[in-house]
């Protein structure tokens, strides 16, 4: 159970990289951590003498500033599972059935919500970080952009975050693990645009013309991932043979 929650936290943090108030900004705000805009990277890329140099040090700048970043909502969500473990861990204990059953009716929910969120226009707002002030930007500056990340609740986020914690509250003994390794989930891709960025842009523009069925297909495995919440029937996602091959390596098996 415990392995499992982690293993289903990393993937919901994956998610969360790839949902259609994430993905499609990520080239022009990973840029802008660095304190450059997309357009210059691009413009650099196409540049004439002294390509090679520039282009290093852009990359360079870029990657150690999307570290920082992911360093920050990191720490937050690190904060949060001690939170959790150390107020849950001993209410769990005598109220595990109920915090299960609660908790998987919040799953519920949310996955609901992000299906009908492609029905109803008011249900699919969104908040981004957009228009962003241009400013010296330094590593301390990129660090607590990515605390602030952490409390973003976007709709389409918001969801997969909020069935996170709901999955760290009703298992609080791994709620640390668990939000480590949904920030783990997150911060992975992250830092690969960031090493990679050239590439990593191009993949993205061709990944956001499909971002429609995200919502759906993300709401379907909301809620199915709460029916098995609320049941205690979680473990079973482990007997797959890739999950559980998975869990064994994380075991150092």
């Amino acid at each position: 159970m415990v392995e499992t929650s982690v293993l289903v936290s990393a993937l919901a943090g994956a998610g969360s990289f790839f949902s259609p108030c994430i993905l499609p900004i990520v080239p022009a705000f990973v840029s802008y951590l660095s304190g450059t805009t997309l357009s210059e990277v691009q413009n650099q890329d196409k540049s004439g003498q002294g390509q090679v140099s520039v282009k290093r040090m852009t990359r360079l700048s870029i990657f150690l500033n999307t570290v920082y970043f992911v360093l920050g909502f990191s720490l937050v969500f690190a904060v949060l599972g001690v939170i959790f473990n150390s107020v849950l861990v001993n209410v769990g204990t005598g109220f595990q059935g109920t915090l299960q059953w609660i908790g998987g009716i919040v799953i519920i929910v949310f996955g609901a919500y992000l299906i009908l969120s492609t029905k109803f226009r008011q249900l699919n707002f969104e908040r981004r970080m957009t228009n962003l002030p241009r400013f010296k930007t330094t590593y301390l500056t990129s660090f607590v952009f990515g605390a602030a990340f952490a409390s973003g609740w976007t709709p389409c986020v918001g969801p997969i975050l909020g069935s996170t914690l709901t999955l760290a509250a009703t298992s609080p003994g791994a709620a640390y693990n668990s939000l480590l390794a949904y920030a783990l989930g997150l911060g992975v891709p992250f830092l690969i645009t960031g090493a990679f960025f050239s590439q990593a842009t191009g993949i993205i523009r061709k990944m956001v013309r499909h971002l429609k069925y995200f919502n759906p297909i993300m709401g379907a495995v909301l809620i199915i991932l709460g029916v098995l919440v609320f049941t205690n029937q979680l473990s079973i996602i482990g007997s797959f043979p890739l999950t559980e091959n998975i869990i064994n390596l994380e075991r150092g098996i």
